[in-house]
């Protein structure tokens, strides 16, 4: 009589697209937490280096930043790097079709997790795709770097307010003392912090010589300056950092997105649209009881864990649970010797403490160095949303409904 032997687990693919914070923590949460249930994770990024988009700004003021690479990071925990470009998303055959360097490639996958985050929308002001410089990847910040060594004393407008702009214009007024730094927004910089927050910011704009233009909105960027309605400003580059855009990819796929081109996801994550796909970071339309979560790393990060732990719950038969979210702080960087924190209720309205100067700086580099060491982390413990967040849990759910 034939003995009774333990039954095969038929493989399930995980495939993760796009290694930013957010993607790399999916892939390494999922990988650990389904190595036993039979999945194998597949990760895909156009680029094998991984991109610190907190510190972009750096990148445009030519600071070298530390080589990341991805393979070294995931393939100690199983998972396969595919390096290149999605271009479709086939939804009715679960394959993802990717550009690479050796050809078409297509990625077949039970689950999809879909973390391609997002970049400064240029479309709707005219010109600002030609003209404006950002901040989206890498290279675009090193030609930046290149065109602010060339401008020598000349003029920067900085297009948003926003902690983007802010961080931005500070870097470089003082990597470049030379340069006239025009900060123009809708609103005042700073203007979610509390006001003690917003006076320290001001104080440093000012100490940096930055010019600050608020209540004006840029209607048109030109080779040599940009148009505030009847108004030019002159400036020898523009750098656009206002307003997002998540991937079209999604829309294309006939996947229910927002205005912005997030998917929209349920409670646990999981597309509207499609069981079989998950989205998260800044690609995620994601609902909590005060509100929409805006993308950061601060809320992304925990959403990889999320999805990682609602996968592994549902390949095992249970059910997954809701994801709870609230924000920490808002940490900037206003140039590399001084920063404020504001430290935040759960739906990210200022609370009254904050931190300032070198108290700041220290605390926020201590924030943005700290994904590399959890990834190592999440490598050998399956990490809950709530431990990313310390308001993970009880506290956004005693918010009332926005």
């Amino acid at each position: 009589m034939a003995g009774r032997g333990r039954a095969t687990r038929q493989q399930h693919r995980i495939v993760v697209l796009g290694a930013g914070y957010t993607g790399l923590m999916g892939a390494l949460g999922v990988a650990r937490r389904t190595r036993r249930l039979g999945g194998k994770v597949v990760l895909v990024n156009p680029s094998a280096r991984f991109t610190e988009r907190l510190r972009m700004h750096q990148i445009a003021t030519a600071q070298r930043m530390a080589e990341i690479d991805i393979p070294s990071l995931v393939e100690p925990a199983g998972i396969e790097f595919v390096q290149g470009w999605a271009t479709r998303i086939d939804r009715a055959g679960r394959v993802l079709h990717v550009d690479t360097a050796q050809g078409p490639l297509p990625v077949p996958y039970d689950t999809l997790v879909y973390a391609t985050g997002s970049a400064a929308d240029t479309d709707p002001v005219p010109g600002a795709s030609l003209h404006a410089h950002t901040l989206n990847s890498p290279t675009e910040a090193a030609r930046l770097a290149g065109r602010l060594a060339q401008i020598g004393t000349g003029t920067v407008a900085v297009g948003g307010a926003g902690l983007t702009g802010l961080e931005a214009a500070t870097e470089i007024a003082e990597s470049y003392p030379g340069i006239h730094v025009i900060l123009l927004g809708r609103n005042e910089p700073a203007a979610m912090m509390g006001p003690r927050a917003r006076a320290h910011v001001q104080r440093a704009l000012d100490r940096l010589g930055v010019e600050v233009r608020a209540g004006v909105e840029i209607t048109k960027v030109l080779p040599d300056g940009v148009e505030l309605g009847d108004e030019i400003v002159p400036a020898d580059a523009v750098l656009w950092t206002t307003g997002f855009r998540a991937s079209p990819l999604a829309a294309e796929a006939g996947l229910t997105v927002d205005a912005t081109g997030r998917i929209v996801v349920d409670e646990t994550l999981r597309a509207v649209s499609d069981p079989a796909i998950y989205a998260i970071g800044d690609a995620a339309a994601i609902h909590q009881a005060w509100g929409v979560i805006h993308g950061t790393c601060q809320s992304g990060i925990p959403t990889g864990a999320h999805a990682a732990a609602s996968i592994a719950r549902r390949m095992r038969g249970r059910e997954a649970r809701p994801f709870r979210f609230g924000y920490l702080h808002q940490p900037v960087s206003l140039g590399r010797r001084d920063a404020v924190i504001q430290f935040t209720h759960a739906d990210d309205t200022p609370r009254r403490w904050y931190l300032r100067g070198r108290a700041a700086v220290r605390y926020k580099e201590t924030v943005t160095s700290s994904p590399r060491s959890t990834y190592r982390l999440a490598r050998r413990v399956p990490l809950p949303a709530a431990a990313m967040s310390s308001r993970g849990g009880r506290a956004a759910r005693r918010l009332p409904a926005a």
